[in-house]
């Protein structure tokens, strides 16, 4: 393995150097089992440990008031798209959720609740390839509506909500997928927020789900088991035998995340990194970034070269050099570094020193 390799991947996505320590030093032994953690019984009093204090160390955190639940849960942050209509949208006899269009998961989870009620596209920026946030008009939502819907940040497009909307008494629902913990959020504004854990929490096929307890209530009866919230808090999130492991390693995470000094900590951290990458790409014409200046996510930076050939050679050199999985998405081509939690300030340096090296040459 190369001496330093700085994984700029959009998830899965890098883990902290210590959590890794830390998995690697119990993998065989927890808690001085002689097991494995991917062995012990998920009723076993030592798991049971685990997940309450995995509990106590999030809500902590996020200074998550009384009145949420958190909630572990299978699939992964797409699995919400088709349990958050379920449990939600029979809120309000019109059956009717208000989705904001502002990137590509943000679209794939409107296409999903359309299967279980009207969905009202209330903003889109698809016109302009999702290089911004749509507006957000209060008076757009009405009283029949049973959520309003938000992603909070855009991997793909590198966009991000700087403030959420005040949609009066109906509830905002939001994807934090991949800024969760990355800055201080007020939960008492949502009424549900989840994120699947590959990018800011821990391995990919599990979300986290916070939900106001007086949203529990809505789910019709024949609700699947694994989707169903109120199933999930009553059981403690263990109504089957969950992820296991990767409840374990948001344990780690939010321990290293307290170890850094917190959310605050680690926003002052994310903001820094951001600015450093965006003040050399604003300085040039060789790279072109693609969101909007005023609509810029502090997790995903998204940027262009002047030619194909040219990002193919940047991203063929840049890997040479330790700098990993720089490669854009589809929808939106180009380069990507995804910055979250984990990614230290080294390799933000890393990045844009290459970065000023490659121009050089090349442009």
């Amino acid at each position: 393995m190369k001496a330093t390799v700085y994984n700029f991947g959009a998830g899965p996505a890098k883990l902290p150097i210590p959590v890794i320590r830390k998995i690697q030093e119990d993998f065989l032994d927890f808690k001085n089992m002689g097991s494995s953690v991917i062995e012990i019984s998920h009723r076993s009093k030592e798991f049971d440990d685990l997940l309450c204090e995995t509990d106590e160390l999030f809500k902590e955190a996020v200074s998550l008031p009384d009145n949420y639940r958190v909630l572990y849960v299978h699939g992964g942050a797409q699995m919400q798209f088709s349990a958050i209509p379920i449990n939600l949208i029979g809120r309000k006899p019109a059956r009717k959720a208000f989705y904001y269009e502002s990137g590509n998961f943000a679209r794939i989870a409107a296409k999903e609740a359309q299967k279980f009620g009207n969905i009202v596209i209330a903003g889109n920026s698809s016109d302009t390839n999702y290089d911004r946030i749509p507006e957000f008009k209060p008076a757009d939502i009405d009283h029949e509506a049973s959520y309003v819907y938000i992603t909070s940040n855009n991997t793909i497009f590198g966009t991000r909500w700087h403030e959420f909307p005040d949609t009066g008494d109906t509830p905002l629902v939001v994807d934090a997928t991949s800024e969760i913990l990355s800055r201080k959020m007020d939960y008492s504004k949502l009424g549900l927020l989840f994120a699947g854990a590959q990018k800011n929490l821990g391995p990919s096929g599990i979300a986290m789900v916070i939900i106001r307890e007086d949203l529990l209530e809505y789910a019709p009866a024949d609700t699947p088991k694994l989707l169903h919230y109120k199933l999930y808090d009553e059981k403690h999130s263990l109504a089957n035998t969950n992820n296991t492991f990767a409840i374990y390693v948001i344990n780690l995470v939010l321990k290293w995340l307290k170890d850094e000094g917190g959310v605050e900590r680690i926003q002052e951290i994310n903001e820094k990194k951001a600015a450093f990458l965006y003040d050399y790409l604003d300085g040039t014409d060789f790279y072109k970034g693609h969101a909007h200046p005023d609509h810029r996510s502090i997790m995903n930076v998204t940027f262009n070269l002047p030619s194909q050939e040219l990002l193919d050679l940047f991203l063929k050199q840049a890997t040479e050099v330790g700098l990993t999985a720089l490669k854009g998405h589809r929808s939106v081509g180009g380069a990507r570094a995804s910055i979250y939690n984990a990614m230290p300030m080294e390799g933000v340096e890393a990045l844009v020193s290459f970065m000023k090296e490659f121009e050089q040459k090349n442009g």
